[in-house]
């Protein structure tokens, strides 16, 4: 039985990949703030340790997969953005590297967003990228509207490094990404309920389908990326955006 790490396993995306890959018999662990096994907050540098101890804990000879999808948008909270967005996923994978090296074919996703293609503050993605989380917030506090597409374009850019290195891909742990564009979630709701918000959203995230995602779509496309069988996917963060990004960057490829 392949055991799974789900953060931000309580809501969203997360609990729809929890709920998918139990269907297929996995294990999970889910990490979350509340209604998970792990309780910890990844915001933190004591929660994302506690974490870490508590998944060596769970899971003493290894885990198969891990999916760092913990994540949240709060425009009155640009600090805890960055630090939950970016620091807690690296933190979660980074963390967690020794356990996947335990098992025959380890897979890792984490979750961006079509945000990514948004205005971001440079100098806040220049910070995490340096892994200076107190410069990062300090930044942000400057440009708190960029924090969101900042996390994203940070966590983004640290995947196409970390996973061709020798920690990752030459330890034969496949670690790829996924940038959904809109997905109807707890988090999105109010946004979606609002007719301005949906007027900027249509702007910001054009697509070429009708209908925003469902976290089951998301959850569908994670679940591929655990268990394909190849050894040749990694470092690509997929667009799963109803046509945003091919909308927006017609020449990019």
């Amino acid at each position: 039985m392949r055991t799974l790490v789900v953060t931000g396993a309580a809501s969203g995306i997360g609990m729809a990949t929890v709920e998918r890959v139990r269907r297929d018999g996995a294990r999970t662990i889910g990490v979350d703030l509340h209604d998970a096994d792990v309780i910890a907050d990844l915001g933190s540098a004591t929660g994302r340790a506690a974490m870490l101890d508590a998944v060596a804990a769970l899971a003493p000879d290894g885990i198969d997969g891990v999916v760092a999808a913990a994540g949240i948008s709060a425009l009155d909270r640009p600090e805890a953005v960055l630090s939950i967005n970016y620091f807690g996923a690296v933190a979660t994978l980074n963390g967690l590297v020794g356990l996947l090296a335990k098992k025959p074919r380890p897979r890792a996703v984490v979750i961006g967003s079509t945000a990514a293609l948004l205005p971001s503050d440079e100098r806040t993605v220049a910070a995490c990228l340096a892994g200076d989380e107190t410069e990062a917030r300090a930044h942000i506090l400057k440009r708190p509207a960029t924090a969101y597409a900042s996390s994203k374009l940070a966590v983004s850019r640290w995947l196409r490094r970390a996973a061709i290195s020798p920690e990752w891909a030459g330890s034969g742990i496949l670690l790829n990404g996924i940038a959904p564009g809109v997905v109807e979630t707890a988090m999105t709701l109010p946004l979606l309920q609002d007719d301005s918000m949906l007027a900027l959203i249509a702007q910001s995230n054009p697509m070429a389908v009708q209908g925003f995602a469902q976290p089951e779509e998301i959850a569908e496309l994670i679940n591929y990326l655990l268990t394909f069988d190849g050894h040749y996917l990694l470092g690509q963060m997929i667009f799963c955006d109803g046509g945003t990004d091919a909308i927006l960057r017609p020449e990019g490829f």
